[in-house]
């Protein structure tokens, strides 16, 4: 009897991510299309994420792009939530872990959290995924354990430095969709609220005198690129950690 998609899951969480075993097509033309396969399943994912944003993926979606019926994919994948799993367990297969150093710590885990926020930003809203949802694909926990041990090795305690890898994580997350989303908007050309750094100055020096802090400091309130904000946050979250200098 063939595996359940539920147990093929938990044999991915116990063994890493492999292809599956290919799904038969039916009908007339199966003979001249590709297997389904995990795999199949999560490129052809990646790519309606990438040219129509994580809003346009569904499991229905997913199976018209691969001219099938949604009943095929059931066979590998569970739901939407084990699709989203393994989206989010590919990106972070391709993040590259150093070996904790004590001297380097806060340098490498600022690099790992970059990396996250890079393999995001090439999805429009593929963070959104990693919210709400307790890892268990071993790609995944691989960058979990990566950060918890570049944290342990400097000196932060183990309690702090398992919340810790919350915050970080969680806010790279928040980070990355929310540049994709204003990615998005500023690209309709209809008028939404992304606005220039220009405009917002102008808008700033348009306040009544009830706004004479926002007013005096507008430069300041608009200065830097998204990624100076990001490089800021991310240190000012590691400085924060009590941990060998």
């Amino acid at each position: 009897m063939s595996p359940t998609p539920e147990q093929r899951r938990a044999a991915r969480h116990q063994l890493g991510t492999g292809p599956g075993a290919p799904a038969a097509r039916r009908g007339p033309s199966g003979g001249r299309k590709k297997p389904i396969t995990v795999d199949a399943i999560v490129d052809t994912a990646f790519g309606i994420v990438e040219a129509e944003g994580y809003d346009a993926l569904t499991m229905r979606r997913v199976a018209t792009a691969l001219e099938t019926g949604p009943s095929s994919l059931y066979a590998h994948v569970v739901n939407k939530e084990d699709l989203d799993e393994l989206l989010i367990g590919r990106l972070c297969a391709g993040i590259d872990l150093p070996e904790p150093d004590p001297a380097a710590w806060r340098r490498q885990i600022t690099g790992v959290c970059t990396q996250l926020r890079d393999q995001y930003l090439r999805y429009p809203g593929i963070s959104r995924a990693a919210f709400a949802a307790a890892p268990s694909n071993l790609d995944t926990l691989r960058v979990g354990e990566g950060m918890l041990a570049i944290l342990l090795a400097g000196g932060v305690d183990p309690q702090i430095a398992a919340w810790a890898l919350d915050s970080l994580t969680l806010y790279v997350n928040a980070y990355s969709l929310e540049v994709s989303l204003a990615d998005s908007r500023g690209g309709r050309g209809d008028g939404g609220w992304v606005v220039s750094r220009d405009e917002l100055l102008r808008r700033f020096a348009a306040l009544p005198d009830t706004f004479p802090q926002t007013r005096r400091y507008a430069a300041e309130l608009t200065a830097g690129t998204v990624h100076d904000r990001f490089d800021f946050t991310i240190g000012l979250m590691i400085d924060g950690l009590p941990g060998s200098r």
